[in-house]
């Protein structure tokens, strides 16, 4: 099997990944999944589409992330995963699609307005 790459997105957050045969091994801008997201909640989900399909030992993967939060960066690295495994085996999509994994969240932060000291909230009002 070639190399398959895919990319995942979230508020700030991109994940690059390529995706081989292997082992189950997950690096992540050089390091372990276990060191770079050490809490077990991330390092679930980054594994669910892996886990709903029981792919877990089957593939090597290897990461960059860039911007944004860690809970960002963990759900951008699910979905670029999702892509990925869609794009070995395009039978796996409805499963993955069924559960969440192969939409991406279209939220992102709102512009600062001129003239106010956020996106939405306005200066104090005083009647005199």
């Amino acid at each position: 099997m070639e190399v398959v790459n895919a990319l995942g997105r979230r508020k700030a957050a991109v994940a690059r990944i390529y995706v081989k045969e292997g082992k189950g091994e997950i690096i992540v801008n050089d390091r372990e999944l276990k060191a770079y997201f050490p809490s077990p909640i991330l390092q679930y989900i980054v594994k669910q589409p892996l886990n709903k399909l029981g792919v877990v030992e089957k593939y090597d993967i290897k990461v960059n992330l860039d911007g944004g939060g860690f809970k960002g960066q963990a759900e951008a690295l699910r979905l670029a995963i999702a892509r990925a495994l869609v794009k070995i085996n395009p039978e796996d999509k409805l499963a993955l699609k069924s559960e969440g994994f192969m939409t991406r969240d279209p939220r992102e932060v709102e512009r600062k307005k001129p003239g106010r000291p956020g996106a939405r909230k306005r200066f104090q009002f005083s009647k005199r």
